[in-house]
């Protein structure tokens, strides 16, 4: 299981976000982008968004382990289970956190139950190029703020 201090090193890196829009929205729009994010946020479109989130972890998890914590790091799961782990994903609520960590790259993913958007830390080219494709082809986008 990965290192506390690596969580921590990989927080501290410039992140990408895979997101269900192309680019960060303009300040002077954020009252928007709030009611369209709450939108969103409604039970009957984050869950199939959140599943999206977990099948691309999952493919990602093909090609190098995967380690994931719901609870902020304080246990974890190597290479979890395909079904009870996309059904966690969807079922985020309150306080729920996704932290996905690939050790041998030295990615960090988090997702958090209130946002829309899938956050990721680590330079490693090889898996980034992959998540942009496996994003593009779930209809996401993968932008650096």
């Amino acid at each position: 299981m990965p290192e506390p201090t690596l969580v921590e090193k990989l927080l501290e890196e410039p992140c990408l976000i895979v997101d269900i829009l192309p680019e960060q929205v303009p300040a002077e729009h954020g009252n928007r982008y709030a009611a369209i994010e709450g939108y969103f946020l409604r039970a009957e479109r984050i869950r199939p968004l959140r599943r999206r989130y977990a099948e691309i972890l999952l493919k990602l998890n093909c090609y190098g382990p995967m380690a994931v914590s719901f609870d902020y790091g304080d246990s974890w799961e190597k290479d979890p289970d395909p079904e009870r782990f996309a059904a966690r994903m969807e079922n985020l609520a309150g306080w729920d956190a996704l932290q996905a960590v690939f050790e041998r790259q030295n990615v960090l993913m988090t997702l958090d139950s209130c946002d829309t958007y899938m956050t990721v830390y680590g330079q490693d080219a090889p898996l980034l190029d992959r998540l942009r494709r496996l994003a593009e082809s779930e209809g996401l986008f993968v932008w650096r703020p």
